[in-house]
């Protein structure tokens, strides 16, 4: 017998079940909402967390989803430090880590995702951070701040870090086994212009090497070893491997997963059991703005929206998600960078404005379709994107145009 019962159960305490909540209460529901998540915060936002909160900027309440008192105005039940075990689809029930039982209408699933820990030798060693969580970036700020720091990785996490702890006073060093810091997601021309800031600003970057080893001192690393040879000094290191979705609960309860991993969804965010939804990190879904594509996306902007999705069509509003993701990067305030796509592969880029000027917009293109774009200093060219994105134009002889200055990209 379960405990107690709810008409709205939401799993996870990010953005996700957060702004789920917010637009269920904002759309109507006046059921009971109970959000259970395992950090001991209440939802915040996550980008601050290698970014302003990490400098120092911005406070613990700043970076709230909402302030403390908003969830009980609400009447929206938070329970944080608790974890959801184990899932019955059937029973529509679920059991806590508080050993209580909850009975449920309609849940959502937004666990997130755990970081990748990379398995060297040395890798046990005291002074070894990954980031995740805001207690996460405190022990980072704590530990690294002014000192020789060794960051494994060349992508958001990394830069975004090695950034603000440069900031910081700290010397920092990034090791990656792309050729250039950021170019997996979105190429070496635009990398390149991404890398040069951190260079500038003192970071050394080395590319096309990776992590061999790890060597310390009294149970704290002392020096990072990579298969290229080198021998990098480190009073400190940050590790920015990827994450990989937390479908534990999920798996557990028989539903169905996609071949990416997540959790597969419909274009209404609904899994495989009828009430049952999942959003954020963990969804794999039939996105109608990339032909129909099953997609996962890694972004807490992308959490945000999926929350809002699930909550309509809870409220049987037959919402289809049809939000291009979006996402932003800033390496302190020296580069900030705004991205529609994904685009996952791409046979052309298009470089609207001057890479020199720090003004400038890649449009990524699959034949003469745009399948993403990012922009620097140039926001307003992203609405043409998500347009074209959507709608799937093909540009046939007018894709030069994206490129050229003088044309209107709304004519497009």
């Amino acid at each position: 017998m379960s405990n107690r019962q709810v008409d709205y159960l939401l799993i996870g305490g990010g953005l996700a079940a957060g702004n789920c909540a917010r637009w269920l209460r904002e759309s109507g529901a006046d059921g009971s909402i109970l959000l259970v998540g395992r950090e001991p915060d209440l939802p915040y936002n996550r980008p601050p967390c290698s970014k302003g909160y990490l400098q120092g900027i911005d406070s613990r309440e700043d970076v709230l989803f909402r302030p403390p008192g908003w969830f009980a105005e609400q009447q929206i039940e938070v329970l944080t430090r608790t974890s959801a075990m184990k899932l019955d689809p059937a029973e529509r029930t679920v059991k806590l880590s508080d050993r209580s039982e909850i009975s449920f209408g309609q849940a959502l699933l937004a666990t997130g995702a755990n970081v990748r820990r990379l398995n060297v030798p040395g890798c046990e060693l005291e002074g070894i951070h990954y980031l995740r969580t805001l207690g996460n970036s405190d022990a980072i700020r704590e530990d690294a701040s002014g000192k020789r720091v060794v960051l494994i990785g060349g992508s958001y996490i990394a830069s975004e870090v090695a950034a603000s702890l440069t900031e910081r006073g700290s010397t920092c060093t990034m090791v990656m086994i792309e050729p250039v810091a950021l170019s997996r997601g979105f190429g070496q021309t635009s990398g390149r212009f991404f890398q040069s800031a951190l260079e500038e600003h003192g970071i050394t970057v080395h590319g096309d090497d990776q992590l061999k080893r790890f060597e310390g001192s009294d149970g704290r690393v002392t020096r990072v070893i990579t298969k290229a040879g080198r021998e990098l000094d480190a009073d400190a290191v940050v590790i920015g491997a990827g994450a990989v979705p937390d479908v534990t609960l999920a798996r557990g309860a028989g539903l169905e997963l996609g071949s990416s991993g997540g959790v597969a969804v419909d274009s209404h965010l609904q899994t495989s059991v009828p009430g049952i939804y999942a959003a954020g990190d963990i969804a794999q879904y039939d996105s109608v703005v990339n032909g129909g594509a099953s997609i996962r996306v890694e972004h807490w902007d992308v959490a945000f929206n999926h929350g809002k999705t699930a909550a309509l069509n809870m409220l049987g509003q037959d919402a289809a998600h049809d939000v291009v993701p979006y996402f932003f990067s800033d390496l302190s305030d020296w580069a900030s960078l705004e991205y529609v796509g994904p685009a996952y592969e791409w046979d052309r880029e298009v470089v609207r404005g001057s890479l020199d000027d720090g003004e400038f917009t890649v449009f990524y293109l699959q034949g003469a379709r745009v399948a993403g774009a990012l922009s620097v200093g140039r926001s307003d060219d992203l609405d043409a994107a998500r347009r074209l994105i959507s709608s799937a134009t093909d540009l046939g002889d007018g894709v030069d145009a994206l490129g050229d200055l003088s044309s209107d990209l709304s004519q497009l």
